[in-house]
C-alpha cells in the first residue's frame, strides 16, 4: 500500500497539534462534530433535491462511541461522505481554510496558539492533540467504493480502499494513554452540550457502563451497551430570543464559525409579511484571516425552511461585510435554488437588502470599547462599502473612522463636522502612506498654523479610490489639501505683489529643474519649511490614480508642481544669489527635500548627497 507525504505546512501543523498545543484540547471534539453536522447538510439537500438519492427512511444523525477497551473514541455521520480524492485533498494537502496562515501567525504562546486552531480552519487536526493514530473511513454518496485515511500524525499517512455499506464518514481515533478522560461519558457529554447543543442533528452518545442486578449471592454485574441522544437538536435560530441566553448564542457561533473567542456582537431578526425569514448574524472580535483574499471563504450559510442549501455563495452579503458570520433561513426559497437563481432571485435580493440595514444598525450601536476594536479589524472594509455600496453610504460614513491632525484618537466625520467652520462646510484631508510623513507634511503647516483640522489617511490603497468619490457628507464638501489653495490671510493684491517680486526667481529655478517639475510657484501653504512638492490636481494622469489602483498598476509617473516659502530666509537669500552654480545646487536641493518631506525620493540619490555635501564644505 502506497504511502503519501503531508505537504509541508500540514507536517508542521502535525507535528505542533502533536507535541506543543495542549491548553485546550477539548475543542477537538466540536470541530469533528461541526464537519459532521456540514456532512450532514450537504447530503440532506441531496435527499430532497435529487432523485437518486431521495430516502424517506433517512435521518441525519451523529454517533460518538467510547470505547474503554479499546482506548479509543469514535465519530460517526451518515453525511456525503467522501471519496479517495476527497480525502487526499482535505485532508492531505494544505486548504483554502488556511492552514499556512495559521502557521504564519502561531505566536509561541502555546495556549493563544491552541485558541488559532478553529479560527484558521484546521480543526479537524487538532484531534492530534489527543490522538496516537486516526483512521478516516468515509464513502461518498452515489459511488461504490469506500476509502480508509490513516495516519499516526508522523508526516505519512496511507488511502486505500475498504468495505462500507452506506455514505458518510466514520472518524476512528485511537486515543493517547494519558488521554482516557475522554472516553469518561459525563466529562464528553459535557463538552457536547457545552459547544454542540444546537446542532441542528441528534448526537448520540454509545457508551458501556456496568450494571448490577439480583441482592446478595445472586447480584450479578454485567457490562451493558448504552445509547443515548445527548443534545437538544434544535436549530437555534428558529427558536425565540426569550428562549435563549448569551452563552447559546455564543457556543453557536463557536460551532459555526470554529472561533475560541466570543463573537463581538450578534443580532437576531425573524422577519414576516411579504417575505418570510429568520437572520442570525454575528461579528467577530476579529477579522477573519483570510479577509483580504480573493478565495476568502464566506461566513453566511443559506438555508430554506430549516435545510441547508449552501455557505459557499458571496452574494448573500455584499463583499464588504464578508467578516460577518451567520445563517439565513428564508421561508419562500424553493428548495432546488440554483447558484444562478440565487444571483438573481428578487426574494433573496430583498433579504439582503434588509440583513444590511440590520448589521449596520448594529456596527453604529456598538459602544465605547467593541466599537473601538470593531474599528482596528474592519475600518478598512467599511471604506470599500463606502465605493460600493451606494444605498447605505451614509449610514457607512457614520461608522467609518479617521485618524486626524487635531489628535491621536480616532474620530468620525460627525466629531469633524462638531468643531468645523459652520460656514465653509469644509472637510480636509491628506491621504498617503505613511501616517508619520503625512502629519509633519509641510503642506499642512498653514493648517496647523490657523488650527484647521486635517484627517489624516494613510491607507493610501483604499483611501485614494474611496475619499475623492465620497464628495460630500451632509453637506459639507471633503477637500483634498494638495489639490486646494491652503488657508492664507494675505489678500489677492497682495498675492500678487510677492509672484511679481520672486517671478525671477520661480522661472530661473523652474529652468534649472527644467521637466523634473512641471511648475514652480510662490507658495500660500508653508510657514516653516523652504518648499514642497504636490501633484497637478488638473493634469488628466493625476485623475486617473485610482483606476490604475483599481487594476493593481503603479501609477505613471506625472511631473510634480513645485512651491517656495517666500518668507524662508533660505528662499530669500536664493533670490539675491548671483552665483549661478550655486544656485542650481540649491535649486535640486529644495526639490529634493520637498520629495523626501513628502515620503518621496530623489530621482538622483547619489547627486543629492554630493549638493549636500557641497554645501556643508561651503558652510564649515
Amino acid at each position: 500500500m502506497a504511502k503519501h507525504q503531508f505537504q509541508t505546512e500540514i507536517g508542521q501543523l502535525l507535528h505542533l497539534m502533536t507535541h506543543s498545543l495542549y491548553s485546550n484540547k477539548e475543542i477537538f471534539i466540536r470541530e469533528l462534530i461541526s464537519n459532521a453536522s456540514d456532512a450532514i447538510d450537504r447530503f440532506n439537500y441531496l435527499r430532497l433535491t435529487d432523485d437518486k438519492f431521495k430516502n424517506s427512511d433517512w435521518k441525519g444523525e451523529i454517533n460518538i462511541k467510547l470505547d474503554t477497551e479499546d482506548n479509543s473514541i469514535s465519530f460517526i455521520d451518515n453525511g456525503i461522505g467522501m471519496n479517495k480524492q476527497d480525502l487526499m485533498d482535505n485532508l492531505g494537502t494544505i486548504a483554502k481554510s488556511g492552514t499556512k496562515a495559521f502557521m504564519e501567525n502561531l505566536t509561541g504562546d502555546a495556549k493563544k496558539d491552541s485558541n488559532l486552531i478553529g479560527q484558521f480552519g484546521v480543526g479537524f487536526y487538532s484531534v492530534f492533540m489527543v490522538a496516537e493514530r486516526v483512521d478516516v473511513i468515509s464513502k461518498k454518496a452515489g459511488e461504490d467504493q469506500a476509502y480508509m485515511f490513516s495516519t499516526d500524525g508522523s508526516g505519512e499517512y496511507e488511502v486505500k480502499p475498504v468495505i462500507k455499506e452506506d455514505n458518510g464518514t466514520v472518524i476512528y481515533i485511537k486515543l493517547k494513554e494519558d488521554e482516557k478522560e475522554f472516553l469518561g461519558k459525563w466529562h464528553t457529554e459535557g463538552i457536547v452540550k457545552k459547544y454542540s447543543n444546537h446542532i441542528a442533528y441528534p448526537i448520540m452518545l454509545n457508551y458501556e457502563e456496568d450494571e448490577t442486578e439480583g441482592e446478595g449471592d445472586d447480584k450479578v454485574t454485567k457490562r451493558v451497551k448504552k445509547r443515548e441522544q445527548i443534545n437538544e437538536a434544535t436549530a437555534l435560530w428558529t427558536l425565540a430570543k426569550t428562549e435563549l441566553k448569551k452563552e447559546d448564542y455564543v457556543e453557536f457561533y463557536k460551532t459555526i464559525s470554529h472561533d475560541s473567542e466570543e463573537p463581538l456582537t450578534y443580532l437576531h431578526n425573524k422577519v414576516e409579511g411579504a417575505n418570510e425569514y429568520t437572520t442570525l448574524f454575528y461579528i467577530p472580535k476579529t477579522a477573519p484571516m483570510d479577509m483580504y483574499r480573493a478565495d476568502y471563504q464566506p461566513g453566511v450559510k443559506l438555508y430554506v425552511k430549516r435545510v441547508f442549501i449552501t455557505d459557499d455563495e458571496k452574494e448573500l452579503l455584499p463583499p464588504y461585510l464578508r467578516f460577518v458570520r451567520g445563517i439565513i433561513d428564508s421561508e419562500d426559497l424553493p428548495l432546488n435554488v440554483s447558484r444562478e437563481i440565487l444571483q438573481e432571485n428578487r426574494i433573496l435580493a430583498n433579504i439582503k437588502q434588509g440583513a444590511v440595514k440590520k448589521i449596520l444598525t448594529a456596527i453604529k450601536k456598538l459602544k465605547n470599547e467593541d466599537s473601538q476594536k470593531f474599528t482596528e479589524q474592519y475600518n478598512k472594509v467599511i471604506k470599500e462599502g463606502i465605493y460600493i455600496d451606494h444605498t447605505n453610504k451614509e449610514t457607512l460614513l457614520e461608522i467609518v473612522r479617521y485618524k486626524s491632525s487635531s489628535g491621536d484618537k480616532l474620530i468620525s466625520l460627525d466629531d469633524y463636522i462638531s468643531r468645523g467652520d459652520s460656514e465653509k462646510k469644509e472637510i480636509y484631508y491628506i491621504v498617503g502612506s505613511d501616517e508619520k510623513v503625512l502629519r509633519n507634511s509641510p503642506l499642512l503647516e498653514a493648517y496647523k498654523k490657523t488650527s484647521i483640522e486635517v484627517l489624516i489617511l494613510d491607507d493610501e490603497e483604499v483611501d485614494s479610490i474611496v475619499t475623492p468619490m465620497i464628495g460630500s457628507y451632509k453637506e459639507w464638501t471633503l477637500k483634498d489639501v494638495t489639490t486646494i489653495d491652503a488657508p492664507d490671510s494675505k489678500t489677492e493684491e497682495e498675492k500678487e505683489e510677492t509672484a511679481k517680486e520672486f517671478k525671477s526667481l520661480t522661472d530661473k529655478i523652474k529652468e534649472v529643474l527644467g521637466d523634473e517639475v512641471k511648475e514652480v510657484k510662490i507658495s500660500t501653504r508653508l510657514t516653516d519649511s523652504p518648499s514642497c512638492v504636490l501633484k497637478d490636481a488638473s493634469d488628466p494622469m493625476a485623475g486617473m490614480a485610482a483606476m490604475f489602483a483599481q487594476m493593481g498598476q503603479e501609477m505613471p509617473e506625472t511631473p510634480l508642481i513645485m512651491e517656495v516659502n517666500p518668507e524662508h530666509e533660505m528662499v530669500k537669500k536664493l533670490n539675491t544669489l548671483k552665483n549661478d552654480t550655486l544656485f542650481e545646487t540649491i535649486a535640486w536641493i529644495l526639490l529634493d527635500t520637498a520629495k523626501i518631506s513628502e515620503g518621496l525620493e530623489p530621482k538622483d540619490k547619489t547627486a543629492f548627497a554630493h549638493r549636500i555635501a557641497s554645501i556643508a564644505i561651503d558652510a564649515i
